[in-house]
């Protein structure tokens, strides 16, 4: 292995000049006396006793009203697995860059060592008063679902899991893009969904939500197609089970399907598989970093095909880049006591008419790209727009406010129309 491997560059790169990619910076003068006297003893004990009075006032005098956990107990770290907690925490510290370069967030990120559900959900919610808001990571299926839906309810402050609704945010958005493209709505569309952990699930959710009906959604895992006549399923997969038919495996659910959504694993679709899809199939195939198939073999076989993965070598990449970080600074401006359905559906618009705008310069410029306009090749926004946060933040604070769940007004140097 020579110098300039990719091994070694990404090992450098988190180690020098100094180690991780975080630190903290302070925000208040501190060279005199005086300042030392209002930072901590006496002056400090003023806020202290503010905040006791009035709890709310924490978000005047201190960082929480911007500042989110990134939390993760390093059970389903990125492709790789159960990795540990600790083992976890350069994706945690790499979720805090992107919080901060994107929606000037503070994060600290924190490795929680346990497996355990309820061990953690206590962890998490004895912590809790310190943030604005709580973003879930890298947490396995079907944990990742109790302790979400725990933390939300126990608390007062908005809990995300991204691998969940992030996902199914900018998948959404892609999605309700390409049927326009192809001339079908959702709510006739047949869909195929591969994968019923935590993305998969958040994303059928979702999908309902915005129009798709469940009699035409399939969900298959890695014993075949989820149906009623299963005994092993679990709460979440029993939510989409249909009674049982002769689709019973991938190919059969696929025949005369118009939208398969692959987030599951690497090559488990065949060329063939996908010629038994409806005209103008939608081949979403988000497993990472090897999709369930690559484009040049979907596309051997169907030229007419829609298709996104995960990857950014390729066209119509879902990110969830694209929602974290402007998700949380729409509910932090207006802090939002949770990220409802509302919320969540405001993003995907907000996501889907950004990808019919003119794409300025500069982000043709950062994808070296010529042009780029709304098409087959570009269904969802480049993560580098510098549009995202004008378009998506507006968009979720105004849908937490008119939804109820704000605490605060819609900021009056908020853009009114997202931008449009």
């Amino acid at each position: 292995m020579n110098d300039a491997s990719p091994t070694k560059s990404a090992l450098d790169y988190h180690e020098f000049p100094r180690p991780g990619k975080l630190a903290l910076q302070i925000t208040k003068p501190f060279s005199t006396p005086e300042e030392l006297s209002l930072a901590y003893t006496p002056g400090v004990a003023e806020p202290v006793l503010a905040i006791q009075r009035n709890p709310e006032d924490a978000y005047r005098y201190t960082a929480k009203g911007n500042l989110v956990a990134v939390i993760s107990n390093g059970t389903a770290v990125l492709g790789l697995g159960n990795c540990g907690a600790l083992a976890g925490k350069p994706v945690m510290e790499g979720k805090a860059v992107l919080f901060k370069k994107f929606a000037d967030i503070d994060v600290f990120d924190i490795e929680v060592a346990a497996e355990d559900p309820r061990e953690f959900i206590e962890t998490v919610a004895r912590i809790a008063p310190t943030f604005g808001g709580i973003n879930l990571e890298d947490i396995a299926a079907p944990s990742c679902f109790e302790i979400e839906e725990e933390l939300i309810r126990r608390l007062d402050i908005p809990v995300f899991h991204d691998d969940q609704h992030g996902t199914a945010i900018v998948l959404c958005a892609g999605l309700l893009n390409a049927l326009e493209l192809a001339g079908k709505k959702i709510q006739d569309v047949r869909i195929v969904c591969l994968g019923a952990g935590a993305a998969g699930v958040a994303s059928m959710r979702l999908a309902l939500d915005l129009g798709a009906r469940k009699e035409n959604l399939l969900m298959v895992d890695r014993k075949g197609v989820i149906h009623l006549g299963r005994t092993d399923l679990n709460k979440e997969k029993r939510e989409f089970a249909l009674p049982p038919s002769e689709r019973q495996t991938l190919a059969g659910a696929l025949a005369g399907a118009d939208v398969f959504i692959g987030v599951s694993g690497p090559g488990l679709v065949k060329p063939e598989q996908l010629m038994l899809m409806a005209e103008r199939p939608i081949v979403f195939a988000l497993s990472n970093p090897v999709p369930e198939i690559l484009p040049e073999a979907a596309q051997a076989v169907r030229k007419d095909l829609i298709m996104a993965t995960g990857r950014s070598d390729y066209a119509n990449q879902v990110n969830n880049v694209l929602c974290f970080p402007f998700l949380f600074r729409g509910a932090l401006d207006v802090r939002a006591r949770i990220v409802n359905r509302d919320m969540k559906i405001a993003a995907v618009r907000a996501l889907s008419a950004l990808a019919k705008q003119p794409v300025p310069a500069e982000v043709l410029a950062a994808y070296r790209k010529k042009s780029l306009s709304f098409g087959p090749d570009y269904i969802i926004p480049k993560p580098l727009d510098p549009r995202l946060r004008a378009c998506v933040a507006p968009a979720v604070a105004k849908a937490a406010v008119e939804s109820g769940v704000a605490r605060a007004p819609y900021p009056t140097n908020y853009p009114q129309n997202n931008g449009f």
